[in-house]
């Protein structure tokens, strides 16, 4: 089954990076070509975590080349978790767009259009090479398409501000490749190989493997947009149209995520013992205090999700200390990838609202918002639910992995971040009900703030919505069948839960 399972892997790359090439030549048939390669690939997804579940991990080499030469493509636990959840909010979000995205005589819609199909389906392709990349070169390169791809994909929306939002967005993403690209020149004089299995294996703690894992580290946290190098982030998640934004918080920023821990967890590991583990989680910190009071202060919707996305990115890093403390109690592991798969979840759904908002009432100031319960009530409730996970209220998933961190925490003796945790969850009710609030509130029919002018929202962007919203929640229940997963092929035993 492995070797079966492993022909496959380069097949999960290759459909959606075909449906690009397809859709750019094609471009009105551009969404059944998307459509075709989202079932697909996720269909294909799906089946390989199920199997690697069963059978173990799976390796494909490149070529015939296997490393230290060549390069391998590897599915595991960590790998596979984070292909799933690709799978699953990308086949959501191409659902929706067809409902966003309508060809006209604009130009800049048609624009869009035309091409943020063949850039969302290379998007898809670049993070499915990512996540399978077991080289840390080749994670450079996948790094690089997944930037260029995220970058020209938010400058479609072709305002001024979207513009000056992406081309700060290019640059952080290239400052952070080059610290990236620098660092692993540390590593190969080190060590000769590129192979992340290999480094893990002659992984020492010199001052060569310190000084890449700083400069790596750097390189990704900026790409993560983890505070204080978060200012590329709220322009550009809150600018770009609502599909696209959904893919960047969701999904692009979890590639840097993936390889900060896979590097951590394998080749970095001997610095565990360093202060690096602590300095990156007091940036988490940062991050979740600071990200939620800018949320609670904004006027418009999407820029209030956006900050709340740099919130939220700080909890992934908060238990970094614990989670390199001790590998074999890896309690801290399930419950960082359990907050990851919650997030991205409850993230989307939460940015998907927000664009069938703006596209009912042209406005997403929270002004605006009064009465918006009964005028568009399958997306107020989408959003609450959304909500109801990022505020991690039971039974959703975000209470799940916040109750697993406050565990991990009071275990290991982090009373700080127990207080962190808990904290956030607060700052982090006050400002959904910035939304809820108003939205639920009884408005005159011609007053001032009234949403009676609202056009209407296709199903086809409403189902994908709430489907998202209400998955944030059940996902809670399936959390046994995550870990199972996520313990494939890992060197260390999980004796969390999820």
């Amino acid at each position: 089954m492995p070797q079966d399972l492993a022909f496959w892997l380069p097949v999960v790359i290759a459909v959606p990076l075909m449906a690009a090439v397809l859709a750019f030549l094609l471009p009105r048939a551009a969404f059944p070509i998307s459509l075709g390669a989202a079932l697909i690939t996720s269909g294909l997804v799906c089946w390989a975590a199920l199997a690697a579940v069963n059978a173990g991990p799976a390796t494909h080499t490149v070529g015939g080349w296997s490393a230290p030469l060549g390069i391998d493509l590897v599915l595991d636990g960590l790998s596979g978790l984070l292909l799933v959840l690709t799978a699953i909010i990308g086949l959501a979000i191409t659902v929706y767009a067809h409902g966003y995205f309508q060809p006209g005589d604009d130009l800049v819609k048609q624009h869009q259009y035309n091409f943020f199909w063949p850039l969302w389906m290379f998007l898809w392709a670049s993070l499915n090479a990512l996540f399978l990349s077991a080289d840390v070169f080749n994670l450079y390169v996948t790094l690089e398409l997944l930037g260029f791809s995220a970058v020209a994909l938010t400058a479609l929306a072709g305002k001024p501000t979207v513009l000056k939002a992406a081309m700060r967005y290019l640059m952080v993403s290239l400052s952070g490749s080059l610290f990236y690209l620098m660092g692993v020149v540390f590593l190969y004089a080190q060590f000769g190989t590129l192979d992340i299995r290999l480094l893990s294996a002659a992984s020492a703690e010199t001052p060569t493997l310190l000084a890449s894992a700083a400069l790596i580290t750097t390189g990704l946290i900026m790409k993560s947009a983890l505070f204080p190098l978060h200012f590329w982030l709220p322009p550009a998640h809150a600018n770009a149209a609502a599909p696209v934004s959904a893919l960047l918080s969701a999904l692009v920023v979890k590639g840097s995520l993936y390889i900060v821990l896979r590097l951590w967890l394998e080749v970095f590991y001997p610095l565990a013992d360093t202060v690096a583990p602590q300095v990156l989680s007091v940036l988490g910190v940062g991050a979740v205090l600071w990200g939620s009071l800018q949320a609670m202060q904004q006027p418009r919707l999407k820029l209030l999700i956006a900050y709340s996305t740099v919130a939220q990115l700080g909890y992934m890093f908060l238990l970094m200390p614990i989670l390199l403390k001790n590998r074999d109690d890896s309690t801290a592991l399930a419950a960082t990838m359990s907050f990851v798969f919650a997030h991205a979840v409850a993230k989307a759904a939460a940015f998907l609202s927000a664009g069938s908002i703006l596209h009912a009432l042209k406005d997403d100031r929270l002004t605006a918002l009064s009465g918006l319960m009964k005028k568009m009530p399958v997306t107020t409730a989408a959003f609450a639910m959304a909500g109801i996970s990022l505020i991690a209220l039971p039974p959703s998933a975000g209470f799940l992995a916040k109750y697993q961190m406050l565990q991990s925490a009071l275990t290991n003796g982090y009373w700080g971040l127990v207080f962190v945790v808990i904290g956030g969850g607060l700052l982090a009710a006050v400002y959904i009900m910035r939304v809820l609030g108003p939205a639920f509130k009884k408005v005159e029919p011609y007053g001032a703030e009234s949403t009676s002018k609202a056009v209407h929202v296709p199903l086809v962007m409403s189902i994908p919505t709430l489907a998202l919203a209400l998955l944030a929640i059940v996902i809670s229940f399936m959390g046994v069948y995550l870990l199972e997963l996520l313990a494939v092929g890992t060197p260390w035993v999980l004796k969390g839960g999820l």
